[in-house]
C-alpha cells in the first residue's frame, strides 16, 4: 500500500432511503424476507444471462461512471458479460516484489484485529472465525491475526485474484441468505455468516495458511471460482462475481502481512481505503 494511502480515505456514505426502509421499518423487513432468498437472486441471475438483459448495459455504464477504456473490447451478449468484463492487464499491474501482500480485487478495504478467542467486531455484529469457515478441516483459528474485508461496489471490477503463490488445501461453498453488504445490514445481522459464501484455504509461500472467502450479496446470482484444488500463482485470476455487490474476506495468521496500523485506525473511524487488484498492501 502506498505510504500516502491515507490521503485517499473514503468516508462511509449514509445509507439510501430504500435500505433504511428495508432494515428499519416493519413493512420493509417483511419485503426484506423475500429479497434475501437465494431463489430470487438465482432468478435475477438467470435473466442477466439472457440476451434480453443487454438493454440495461448502456444505462449501467453511464450511471456507474465506468471508464470503459480500461477494459478489453468485446461484444457483450448479455448483462453479465458486461458485469464480468475483463480489464486490460496493463491497467491492473500485479506488484511483483517477493513477499509483498497484494489486494485480491478492486474494492474499499477495512481492517480488523482478530482477538485471542478468534473473534472480531464490525459495527454491532461480532464474528467468530469458525462460523465464517464452517466445517473447515484445514484452517487455523487465526487467533491474534488479521481480518481484511474488501467491499466491492457495482462499478468495481468484479474479477478477483490470488494474493500469493501457494497450494489450495481446501475449498467449500456454503449456502445461505443474501443480505446487502452495506454497513446498515452489518449493523443489523452477522451478514458474512448468513450470506452465501465460498472459502478457500491455501498454504501460501510467504503468509502461512491464508483463507479467502468470497461472500455473496443481495441479487448476487453466483460466485464463480476457476479451481478448487492445485497450485496457484500470485496475481492469477481466482474467479469472479456475477451481478450484484459483493465482498471478499481475507484471514491472515498472527504476525504476517504487516498491515499498517493506520489502516486499522481508519476503519475504527468509519473510513474505507480504496484499493486495486494487484496493489501492494
Amino acid at each position: 500500500m502506498e505510504k500516502n494511502y491515507t490521503e485517499n480515505l473514503i468516508k462511509i456514505e449514509p445509507d439510501s432511503k430504500s435500505l433504511r426502509f428495508l432494515y428499519h421499518t416493519a413493512p420493509g423487513r417483511i419485503l426484506l424476507k423475500l429479497l434475501i432468498r437465494p431463489g430470487l437472486s438465482k432468478l435475477v441471475g438467470k435473466y442477466m444471462d439472457t440476451g434480453l438483459s443487454k438493454i440495461h448495459i448502456k444505462g449501467f455504464i453511464k450511471n456507474a461512471g465506468i471508464d470503459m477504456s480500461e477494459y478489453e473490447d468485446e461484444k457483450y451478449t448479455c448483462f453479465n458479460d458486461c458485469f464480468t468484463r475483463k480489464v486490460k492487464p496493463e491497467k491492473r499491474p500485479v506488484f511483483g516484489e517477493e513477499g509483498a501482500l497484494i489486494s485480491p480485487c478492486d474494492a474499499k478495504l477495512s481492517a480488523y484485529h482478530i482477538t485471542e478467542d478468534s473473534q472480531f467486531a464490525i459495527k454491532h455484529s461480532t464474528y467468530r472465525v469458525q462460523d465464517l469457515i464452517e466445517g473447515s478441516e484445514k484452517a487455523p483459528d487465526y487467533r491474534g491475526g488479521t481480518c481484511l474485508i474488501f467491499r466491492l461496489c457495482v462499478d468495481n471490477y468484479h474479477r478477483y485474484g490470488h494474493v500469493d503463490d501457494g497450494e489450495i488445501l481446501e475449498n467449500k461453498p456454503l449456502s445461505g441468505k443474501l443480505h446487502t453488504v452495506r454497513p446498515i445490514a452489518i449493523g443489523q445481522y452477522p451478514i458474512f455468516i448468513q450470506n452465501a459464501r465460498e472459502y478457500t484455504v491455501m498454504q501460501t509461500k510467504h503468509f502461512g495458511i491464508v483463507t479467502q472467502i468470497e461472500v455473496g450479496a443481495m441479487m448476487i446470482g453466483k460466485i464463480k471460482n476457476h479451481q478448487t484444488t492445485g497450485a496457484v500463482k500470485k496475481g492469477e485470476e481466482k474467479g469472479m462475481f456475477l451481478y450484484g455487490g459483493s465482498t471478499i474476506v481475507l484471514l491472515l495468521e498472527k504476525g504476517v502481512g504487516n498491515i499498517p496500523e493506520e489502516c486499522f485506525k481508519a476503519t475504527e473511524e468509519d473510513y474505507e481505503i480504496p484499493v486495486k487488484y494487484g496493489q501492494k498492501l
